[in-house]
Order: C-alpha cells, then sequence, then structure tokens
C-alpha cells in the first residue's frame, strides 16, 4: 500500500477534491476564519486560496507531507506566515486557549481517535474562537447508512482511513465543543454513501 497511499492516492484526491464544487463549499466554509488559525488534516492544501484577509497566521497539522511542490505553490502567495507541525490531531503542541479560528475539512472521517482530537481542539481554542468544519458522515436514511456500515470496511482500505459512517455532530460534541450552527446536505454528483455533508460551526460550551 506504500506506492498507493504515498503516491496515487494523495494525487487522485488531489484532483477530485480540487473541483469547482468541494472549491465553493471550501470559500464559503473559511469566509469566517479570522486571527490565528489552525487547520487540521492540511493534506494538499487545498484551503489554501480561500483564507480571507482577516487571518493573521495559520498553523497546519497533518503527520504526512503529501506532494510538497503543490503546497508550496499554493502557500508562495499568502500574504501571512504559515507554521507546519508534523504530528496527529490527538497530540497537539499548543499552548491552551491559542487559536481564534479552528478549521477542519474532509479530514473527521479519518482521525484513528476523533474525539480525542477534538477535545485537544477545545483546549487550544478561544473563548470567544470558532470551529470550522466541513465533513462528510453517516447518513439519516437508515437504508443509506446500512450500507455505509456495509461498505466502511473497504473505504477505510481504498481511502487510506477514511470512514463513511461517523456521526460528525456527536463527535463534535462527545469532543466538549457546542454546535451553534449545522447544515446537512448532500454533495451534488457524489456517491450519497459519500456525500453527506455536516458543515458548520462550533464554539467553547462558555462561548456566546
Amino acid at each position: 500500500m506504500g506506492l498507493y497511499s504515498q503516491h496515487i492516492f494523495p494525487r487522485l484526491m488531489d484532483w477530485m477534491m480540487g473541483g469547482e464544487e468541494f472549491q465553493r463549499l471550501r470559500a464559503a466554509l473559511l469566509a469566517e476564519a479570522r486571527g490565528d488559525v489552525l487547520e487540521i488534516g492540511f493534506g494538499t492544501g487545498l484551503n489554501l486560496p480561500h483564507y480571507p484577509r482577516t487571518v493573521s497566521s495559520l498553523s497546519i497539522v497533518d503527520p504526512a507531507e503529501i506532494l510538497p511542490q503543490k503546497v508550496r505553490a499554493r502557500a508562495s502567495a499568502l500574504p501571512f506566515p504559515i507554521r507546519r507541525h508534523h504530528v496527529t490531531a490527538e497530540t497537539l503542541p499548543f499552548g491552551d486557549r491559542q487559536f481564534d479560528t479552528l478549521v477542519s475539512t474532509w479530514t473527521l472521517c479519518t482521525i484513528p481517535d476523533p474525539v480525542k482530537a477534538l477535545r485537544e481542539l477545545r483546549r487550544v481554542l478561544k473563548p470567544d474562537g470558532s470551529f470550522l468544519f466541513l465533513e462528510h458522515g453517516r447518513s439519516d436514511d437508515a437504508k443509506v447508512a446500512a450500507w455505509q456500515d456495509r461498505l466502511n470496511p473497504v473505504q477505510n482500505i481504498l481511502g487510506c482511513g477514511c470512514n463513511l459512517n461517523r456521526r460528525i455532530d456527536r463527535l463534535i460534541e462527545q469532543g466538549g465543543l457546542r454546535i451553534v450552527h449545522l447544515e446537512r446536505f448532500r454533495m451534488p454528483h457524489v456517491p450519497r454513501i459519500a456525500g453527506e455533508m455536516y458543515e458548520g460551526r462550533a464554539a467553547t460550551p462558555a462561548a456566546g
């Protein structure tokens, strides 16, 4: 799986998730980003062109370095500094209440212990900060969810750790964050088992 996971799969996902609808969704989500930002599951940097001028700095967390030439090209025109950390989201190397905005896009599906990672995110988020998320996950339709459960072992292999059937909203709440806004929708031109979307914003429990 080394050749597939390190070269073939990253290029395939970069091509697919760089499509027009994916980019539109990224831009809409990241329009709210501000201040010091932490993005987990950075991947190939597809979010980079969509960060607004309200961002002061960007810290990125990903245990792997994927397609570095593409990342450098996408980062070259940014007006704010980027700091990269090759660690997992379950063990963030940051102080408490450090970030104004947290970002996760198509990432919570792959993290081995998502609740632990979300508890870490809560720890590093400022009391008035926001966690912006855009994730695919478990369907509310029982028949679709049953197929997600059946196909999840295969997806886990082909998708290099991706899970089809995680209830993203419940994971966020289990991680100690409070969902302020949530939209559920089906992504067009994507098989429904992988296109059931969770988009929204969460905050610390004490936040208004």
